[in-house]
Formats: C-alpha cells, structure tokens, sequence
C-alpha cells in the first residue's frame, strides 16, 4: 500500500502539473466530468461512483470506491473561432482563435476505507476555465494592437470524508482549496478612461494569480435493490482578486467560482449493465464577472472594473447527462454517454464573448476500463463536444461611448478530449 507521504507527494506534483496546462472547458466553463471513468459515460457520477475524483461530483460516493489511486491525463483539442460583420470599422471578417491549439490536463484522486463506516480522500483536478489565442486580432479595427486573447485556469485540491449514514445511504463533505491565474492580452479598446475604471489594469499585465475556497457537500442512497440516488451541493467559491485585471474584473479584479448543484440516478438495467443521468444547475448569474451584462458598460456606460460592473453576461444553465456502464466481461467495462447543456451566452453578448466562447451544448463520449489484473487497471474516454455557433442579435454597439460601429459578432467552439487513466487498487 502507498504511504500517506508519497500520495502527498503524488498530489502536489499534479497540482503542479495541473496549474503548469492551459485548461478549456465545456459547459460554459466548467467541465463537463471528473475522472475519466465518469467522463466516459458523459460526466455521471452523483449517484454512479466509479473512482477516486467521484469527489469533484459528489463526495458521498467516496464510501463506494474503495482503497485505490486514479491517475490520468487529459488530451484537450478546442477549436475557437469569430466572426465580425456589418461593423462600421472594417470589412466582415472572421477570426481564428486557435494560435495555441493542444493542452494536457492532468488529474488525481485518492481514496482511503479507514472502516466499514468511513472514508477518506483526495482529489486534484481542473475545475475549469477558457483560453482563446488570436494571432489575427479580432479588436484591431477599434485600434488593438498585438495578438488578443484570455486564459483562465482552475485548480480545485479537494480534501474530503463520507460517512455511512444507514446502511442504505452516506454523507460526504469536500474543502475545495482554489487556486486560479488569469491573462489577458490585445484589449487596448477597453483600456481607457471612461471604458475602465483603471485603465493601467486592463490588459497586458502577464499572469495573475487567485485564491479562494469554497465546499462541496453530497449524499448518495438507494431507493430499492437496483436503484440508487445522489446529490449535491457546492457553495459559491470566493476568490481574492486578480489586482493586475481590477480595471477588468468587476469589483477590482473580482472572479468567483459559480454555485452549483447536482442530482442523479443509477438504475442496475441487469446484472452487466447500468443506466444512469445527472442534472447539474450552474449559477452563472450569481457572479458578476461571468453573470453581469456587458451592456452595463456599452448602453449603461458602467465602466469595467467598477463596483458589480460590466461582465460576459452568462446565463445559468441546466445540463442533462444520460450514461450507460455495462461490464462486457471481467476484465473489460464499456461505457457511452451522452449530454446536453443550455445555451449559456445570449446572442447579444457574443462581441466580449469572442474572448471566451463557452458555446458548445452536445457532447458524445466513450470509454472503457481494461483490468489489467487485481490491482491495476488503464481507462480510456474521449468526448466530442459538437462544433456550435452563436450568432450575434444587436451585439456590437454602435454609439458613443465606447463607439465600435455596430454589426454583429459571432462565437465558435467545437472540441475533443482523449482521456487516458491509471487505476489502481491499494
């Protein structure tokens, strides 16, 4: 068995790892699973445990993995693109975003039985983020100078215990350690008096880094012999400020981690195959820098950085995840799923969003777990988030001040994942 000190060693060489990738994500920011068993089967997990980062969705189902450590690398291939049309400035024009193309997002979990009645674990995973890179700049026309785009990343350390509650049913609780960085490059437009409340703060000021914790609390229970239940909970995740970005930022560089909740089922189909379907509530809303409108700043004329100013105008969103897990034999399980999410970004928000195109809606995924022999297994889950445009309705404004002419600006995001894992029972 592994020594508490080497999996401590373990995990902060991830946590490395993971804050050293530029992390993307799928529904809106956020990813679409944790741990490539569940991402497998479309992100499943509240009430369908499968291995150590069950954690990240429901902690709950830490009770129902077992002793065992699950290490693995996400391959992630988005594909980001804009268009401007109608715009006084210059001629229509469309717009790559994809000058950095591949990143690799590590992920670890941790899992520990201290008695029939009790578990411990850890997870260190991405929680999410959005990163766009145009060679070309999209804002140049307005007077940009350079290359334009954004990269944010998150990291959640996730320290957790679950507790059997009767026989049927356990109680987890995780401590989600944040830390998030944040760049942003080519928005010389924004970065002016009247535009900005600190202008010097905007822009090309390199990374920046925030921190913050928050809490996930979860339950899983089973309703009959073959079906189970899960939720839960995770609170709002209140970050210190990104300083070099308060002329950005709402509230002096403000960027909190949304609310969310989750509800599942897993129905046992037949003894080799299981059905199972999370909803998950994402509060975008609730947080200015993602929930509040740009238009606060281009129709109100509340500039950016000011006290619950200008956002990217995220709506909340409900996503629906279907999954089925079925054990082809001993030593291989199958897995597909399918979700759907709502559509976070109006059409009258796309022109700010040509910097964080959170569009896709579907996603398909497939995986599968080899067991290798009674201790060591390797899982494997892509996912294919279908290409989706959002065409602007009245998004570029056309008046003073800030002037940019009017027209319309559209948003592309289309990506695949390639999931690989270790898992190992201790």
């Amino acid at each position: 068995m592994l020594r508490s000190d080497s999996v401590i060693r373990i995990a902060a060489v991830l946590a490395a790892s993971v804050v050293a990738a530029n992390a993307s994500a799928t529904n809106g920011y956020f990813s679409h699973g944790y741990g490539n068993q569940s991402k497998g089967a479309a992100g499943v997990a509240a009430a369908l445990p499968q291995d150590a980062l069950v954690t990240a969705t429901n902690p709950a189902g830490l009770l129902f993995v077992g002793d065992r450590l699950d290490l693995g690398v996400d391959v992630f291939l988005p594909r980001r693109n804009a268009k401007i049309t109608g715009n006084l400035f210059g001629a229509d024009e469309s717009f790559s975003g994809n000058d950095s193309q591949v990143f690799y997002i590590p992920e670890f979990g941790y899992s520990r039985q201290l008695s029939d009645d009790m578990a411990v674990g850890l997870a260190v995973y991405g929680n999410g983020g959005i990163n766009t890179d145009y060679a070309d700049n999209p804002f140049a026309r307005f007077g940009a100078t350079g290359s334009a785009g954004v990269n944010m990343e998150q990291l959640f350390i996730s320290p957790a215990a679950a507790w059997r509650l009767t026989p049927n049913s356990s109680f987890g609780i995780a401590v989600n350690l944040a830390y998030q960085r944040f760049s942003a490059k080519g928005l010389g437009p924004f970065a002016a008096p009247g535009v900005s409340v600190d202008p010097a703060n905007v822009t090309n000021n390199g990374r920046d880094d925030s921190t913050g914790w928050g809490v996930r609390v979860g339950w899983q229970g089973s309703i009959s012999e073959r079906v189970d239940v899960g939720l839960s909970w995770q609170s709002k995740t209140r970050m210190s400020e990104f300083d070099d970005y308060s002329g950005l930022f709402p509230n002096g560089g403000e960027f909190d981690i949304a609310e969310n909740y989750v509800l599942g089922a897993a129905f046992e189909a037949t003894d080799a195959l299981t059905l199972a379907m999370d909803w998950q509530r994402i509060l975008y809303s609730d947080t200015p820098a993602a929930g509040n409108s740009a238009f606060l700043l281009f129709a109100d004329g509340i500039p950016l950085g000011s006290k619950d100013g200008p956002g990217f105008g995220w709506r909340d969103i409900d996503v629906i995840k279907l999954a089925a897990v079925y054990q082809a034999s001993e030593s291989l399980t199958l897995r597909a799923g399918f979700s759907h999410t709502e559509q976070p970004i109006p059409q009258k928000q796309t022109f700010f969003n040509i910097l964080a195109p959170g569009v896709v809606q579907q996603h398909a995924s497939l995986g599968a777990t080899w067991q290798l022999n009674a201790s060591n297994a390797l899982t494997f889950a892509y996912t294919h988030a279908f290409g989706e445009w959002v065409r602007g309705a009245g998004s570029i404004p056309p008046g003073l001040p800030p002037g940019f002419g009017g027209g319309e600006a559209d948003v592309y995001l289309q990506e695949d994942i390639f999931g690989l894992s270790w898992n190992l029972a201790l």
